[in-house]
């Protein structure tokens, strides 16, 4: 009989033993087991993976400036620039409310000051240059969440404040301090001096924002800096013959004005073909390869076209365990690139829609976690997922709606990690399914 399944609904191998012992997540009373009762383990089933494109994330909010470019040799050109709103403590230069005091004041320097957070990806080997402009535009989104994306444009002036080349050491926390134009600096200082600006209000009015770019073709990383830089401004006071150097700082008050617009160009890759955000690129069409990065939006599906099938099995019976193995592909990670430990996993339908993670049977969200045992061929690095309780209830669906797993990296929002896995015909790299079916 289970022949005759064979050939009708799954043309997958079944291996059977007699077995007492639950399998997995999903107990089947007592009473029903026997010694007569079949676990059996199918490898073979279908699995599709494919690559698609959220054309746009979050990245306000994210507390971290996101700043480089890199040329990725399967990806494309990767570049994150930044756009933030700064705020003051107060707008008075004086430590007393005397204008005759004000007057002796006169600037010196001001200086944007970028404090690296620990993260980067890529080759820290090769100088990085950045810009620094003005804003145009407020820094107000357009949309009614609040909130930016990735792709989100501000208009900025072209002329640049400053610019800054440096060897990029992320680790070792060494502040980037980038000297801004004194006429600028100068002109901000006599609008606070005059008490021309008092409020927050008039100094967004009168200085919008910045934006800082990343600029050199030299570069091969992207860096992350904490939502603690800083602008400051020197200015000293002049007394007789003696001088006082006094500071005053512009800093991120709104975590929520501040963003990181982050883009790939994707032309002449693999990836130049990827269709919009409801559709994706099946790995038959891009080298059995499928793709995540976070940032640019890519992300990887899974799809078991012929889960409900398994119902057919047997008159009564559950998956009581499921494993579904991904692989990295060989020569696509290093220490430049290196692997994710763990990969987010949701649920989604068939228009790519999110609906939640999955989670176990106990609601737990389930994780794909990287088994960095390595071998002589990488065969034993791979992310393990279980999915008995995802797939029994997608084995039982009464409607013909079916559900995928998408794959992201940790941090989607606020880095430019990414990751290629194989599908079922990458050689040596194959993705892996595993179910257990138990009859009773």
């Amino acid at each position: 009989m289970y022949r005759l399944y064979i050939m009708l609904f799954l043309g997958v191998l079944f291996v059977c033993c007699d077995s007492d012992v639950d399998a997995g997540e999903f107990v089947v009373g007592s009473d029903n087991l026997s010694v007569t009762n079949k676990v059996i383990l199918i490898d073979t089933a279908t699995v599709e993976v494919s690559t698609i494109n959220f054309d746009s994330l979050v990245t306000s909010n994210q507390s971290r400036i996101l700043l480089g470019n890199y040329d990725d040799p399967i990806f494309g050109k990767v570049k994150s620039d930044s756009y933030f709103q700064l705020t003051a403590s107060g707008y008075n230069l004086q430590t007393t409310s005397s204008d005759t005091e004000g007057a002796n004041y006169v600037f010196d320097s001001i200086r944007m000051v970028l404090i690296p957070d620990k993260y980067y990806y890529g080759d820290t080997t090769k100088v990085q240059s950045i810009s620094v402009h003005r804003l145009l535009q407020k820094v107000n989104p357009n949309s009614d969440d609040d909130s930016f994306y990735n792709n989100s444009n501000l208009t900025y002036d072209g002329l640049s404040l400053g610019t800054a080349s440096f060897l990029p050491k992320p680790l070792r926390q060494d502040s980037i301090f980038v000297k801004l134009d004194n006429t600028f600096g100068d002109a901000l200082f006599q609008k606070l001096k005059k008490r021309e600006i008092t409020t927050q209000e008039e100094f967004v009015e009168y200085f919008k924002g910045l934006v800082i770019q990343s600029t050199t073709a030299t570069s091969a990383c992207v860096m992350g800096y904490g939502v603690t830089s800083k602008l400051q401004l020197y200015y000293s006071k002049k007394v007789s013959d003696s001088e006082t150097s006094i500071l005053k700082e512009f800093t991120i008050g709104d975590y929520s004005k501040q963003y990181n617009r982050i883009s790939l160009d994707r032309t002449g890759t693999i990836l130049s073909s990827l269709p919009g955000t409801t559709a994706r690129l099946s790995s038959d069409l891009t080298e059995n390869k499928s793709f995540i990065q976070s940032g640019t939006g890519l992300a990887c599906r899974v799809d078991f076209p012929n889960i409900k099938e398994l119902k057919y099995i047997a008159e009564k019976g559950v998956i009581v365990d499921a494993q579904l193995i991904i692989r990295p592909v060989n020569n696509t990670y290093s220490k430049t690139y290196p692997l994710a430990d763990s990969l987010n996993v949701y649920v989604a339908d068939q228009l790519n829609r999110i609906g939640g993670t999955l989670n176990s049977a106990a609601g737990t969200p389930i994780y794909a976690v990287l088994n960095k045992t390595e071998d002589e061929f990488d065969e034993n690095i791979g992310y393990s997922i279980p999915l008995g309780t995802f797939m029994q209830s997608e084995m039982m669906k009464q409607s013909d709606s079916k559900s995928a797993l998408i794959l992201t990296i940790p941090n989607i929002s606020k880095a430019v990690n990414r990751l290629v896995l194989g599908n079922q015909k990458n050689t040596g790299n194959k993705v892996q399914l595993k179910i257990y079916y138990i009859s009773y």
